[in-house]
């Protein structure tokens, strides 16, 4: 599997995973670009900052977030999910829905906030990193 997920760039943005180097891309991913997994997961984590939230719920939390932006598949979130509750960043319980259906809640852990922290601060790492190479001071 890749590690990668995919957003598209414009509106609004397709999150789905990786297709492996060298195989032709249909036409509907000629726009996306690649972010490593990290990205999505951190934003999973931030998304359940602000409390328990079902899988589906966590999706359109980002994509209402990021003003429709970026739209999750579903193929990308439930293995993050997966992967995020194995490293004990997650915690899952089933209960029913606002629909009354039943549905696995996420609930961020101690060490997944601890992991949020770490996650936000390389991420405001890159931000600035690329931001002195696109964003060049006035003469320099």
């Amino acid at each position: 599997m890749s590690a990668c997920a995919t957003f598209f760039i414009g509106c609004p943005t397709t999150v789905v995973d990786c297709l492996p180097e060298g195989m032709a891309k249909r036409e509907a991913y000629r726009n996306h670009i690649g972010f490593c997994k990290g990205t999505l997961d951190m934003l999973i984590l931030r998304t359940l900052q602000w409390g328990p939230q079902h899988g589906h719920g966590i999706g359109q939390a980002i994509r209402l977030k990021s003003e429709d932006a970026l739209q999750i598949e579903h193929g990308s979130l439930y293995p993050a999910f997966h992967r995020l509750e194995r490293q004990g960043w997650l915690s899952s319980e089933w209960r029913p829905s606002e629909a009354n259906r039943r549905a696995k809640y996420y609930k961020l852990t101690p060490a997944g906030k601890r992991q949020l922290a770490r996650e936000q601060s390389k991420w405001d790492a890159v931000v600035r990193t690329v931001a002195r190479v696109m964003r060049p001071s006035e003469g320099g």
